[in-house]
């Protein structure tokens, strides 16, 4: 029977190798530059986890700005947090398009909100943007792609962004650094739980 000082000196092992492992991979990640992150998929937490990016980088010193697509009228905890902490918004203000059913003025908002979010990408000033749900306004064809794929390519090199929504377009998946798809298991709104707020907005 293997005693507890053997299964100890096996973990140790076993935890030293995976150590070296990590040592070498932190080694060969020598560069650094502003990183293309998209969070896709159709489960809950896509814009929880790019509001999440915003607050670490606020957290460390860095100034982040946020464009909002889509969710423009109900009230938005992060952006009540984040606008008090200097964070500049852009939103789309009107609502979801299947409510508003004016593909013309959800063009223009969405338009709108892309002019104020390019001249971000364009400002060295700017550490993070947040292109939030920004995947939907290229898949109803309010944005341009080609315009959007050449204003993230051609961002100061520093500059960070992160894209969140449902059903990425493939060019904006081939361009990023990061991909991350937030698989849906169960969600309470199909068992007839309505969103909450503080929790769900």
């Amino acid at each position: 029977m293997v005693d507890e000082q053997q299964k100890a000196e096996r973990h140790q092992a076993r935890q030293q190798r995976l150590k070296e492992k990590v040592d070498a991979r932190i080694a060969a990640a020598q560069e650094e530059r502003g990183l293309l992150i998209v969070i896709t998929g159709d489960g809950k937490g896509k814009s929880t986890s790019g509001f999440g990016t915003v607050c670490r980088a606020v957290g460390h010193g860095l100034k982040p700005a946020v464009a909002q697509f889509i969710k423009g009228t109900w009230a938005c905890g992060e952006r009540s947090l984040l606008a008090g902490a200097g964070v500049p918004f852009a939103v789309m203000a009107t609502g979801f398009t299947w409510e508003t059913q004016d593909k013309a003025k959800d063009t223009e908002a969405a338009l709108t909100v892309w002019q104020t979010a390019k001249g971000w990408l364009t400002d060295p000033t700017i550490d993070l943007v947040l292109l939030d749900e920004l995947t939907y306004m290229l898949a109803y064809g309010y944005l341009d792609l080609d315009e959007v794929l050449e204003a993230i390519v051609a961002r100061p090199p520093h500059q960070h962004v992160v894209v969140t929504g449902r059903g990425c377009h493939r060019a904006l998946l081939e361009l990023a650094d990061t991909v991350s798809e937030v698989k849906k298991i169960k969600h309470a709104f199909d068992a007839g739980i309505k969103a909450q707020q503080g929790i769900d907005w």
